[in-house]
């Protein structure tokens, strides 16, 4: 093979260069304009031995982590209410994270209009997550109750159908050191079905421990939001949200599931890692 000239190895070196830069501006286009964007509704069936036959086939949808401010637009967050209002849910859970940081002020009419607009049989449920408390979380409540968010921060809404009922339980941050689990597991009467709502997905190490809860729900860790391909691993994950940073987990006998969420912090990209809707069909042991 004859040797490459100077000019011949100049031209194909330039050429490798520029096709690398290309490919790292398309790559960053797509993570920044297309996947974050791509919702994907998760459905998923979930056994729970304490679900009264009552409840069986209940339709809980849940989303996370909307950060409006760090990419997130209003006209994005009302087309994830439309998604969520289309599989005509009994319960809507928000698992906190509403804004990131700085002045939230200006943001909140652009949550508040889109989440009021959330339809469920049996209304909304929200709790709050670490980055509402690094804001202004007095803020962050009267803008889900404005919207006509039920506020499950350390409390039980109970569901009944008859004779049976299904508990809807929340803790408040748990990073912060504001989630009581003491307290919420007081109010929950009988050995009925709960399902908990808890920000940060690790705290499932505390809350499985209690054996109250059948499902604790969170969100948090993003997924990680940008995964490397074929090893399927985030690049870097929060504090408490590495145990436990994405799907279905057995945690004792409690089921954990962690939504990836629906928004970004900065930088505002997801790769390997859409933004997720997430639809739980509740299932009784017997029916």
């Amino acid at each position: 093979m004859p040797p490459i000239s100077r000019r011949r190895f100049l031209k194909i070196s330039l050429a490798s260069a520029f096709s690398t830069a290309l490919a790292g501006v398309g790559s960053f286009a797509y993570a920044h304009d297309f996947e974050t964007t791509h919702v994907e509704v998760v459905k998923i069936e979930l056994k729970l031995p304490r679900l009264a036959p009552a409840f069986d086939g209940y339709r809980l949808v849940q989303i996370s982590d909307i950060h409006m401010g760090t990419g997130m637009t209003p006209h994005q967050l009302s087309r994830i209410v439309e998604m969520v209002n289309a599989e005509q849910p009994d319960a809507i859970a928000l698992t906190g994270d509403y804004v990131t940081h700085g002045d939230i002020e200006p943001v909140l009419p652009l949550l508040r209009e889109p989440l009021s607009q959330l339809t469920a049989k049996d209304g909304a449920f929200a709790i709050l997550g670490n980055h509402d408390h690094w804001t202004d979380p007095d803020a962050i409540h009267g803008m889900l109750a404005d919207s006509g968010i039920n506020d499950l921060t350390n409390t039980v809404h109970t569901l009944t159908r008859g004779d049976s009922r299904l508990h809807l339980a929340g803790v408040d941050d748990y990073w912060e050191e504001k989630a009581d689990v003491d307290a919420v597991i007081a109010q929950i009467e009988g050995d009925d079905c709960a399902v908990l709502l808890a920000h940060e997905p690790d705290f499932a190490d505390v809350s499985a421990a209690t054996g109250r809860f059948d499902l604790q729900i969170s969100g948090h860790s993003h997924g990680g939001q940008v995964r490397l391909p074929i090893i399927n691993r985030a690049l870097q994950l929060p504090h408490f949200g590495i145990k436990y940073p994405m799907g279905q987990y057995q945690v004792g006998s409690m089921i954990q599931y962690t939504n990836r969420g629906v928004g970004t912090i900065a930088p505002a990209v997801r790769f390997n890692c859409r933004p997720e809707i997430t639809v739980y069909t509740l299932r009784a042991a017997r029916v």
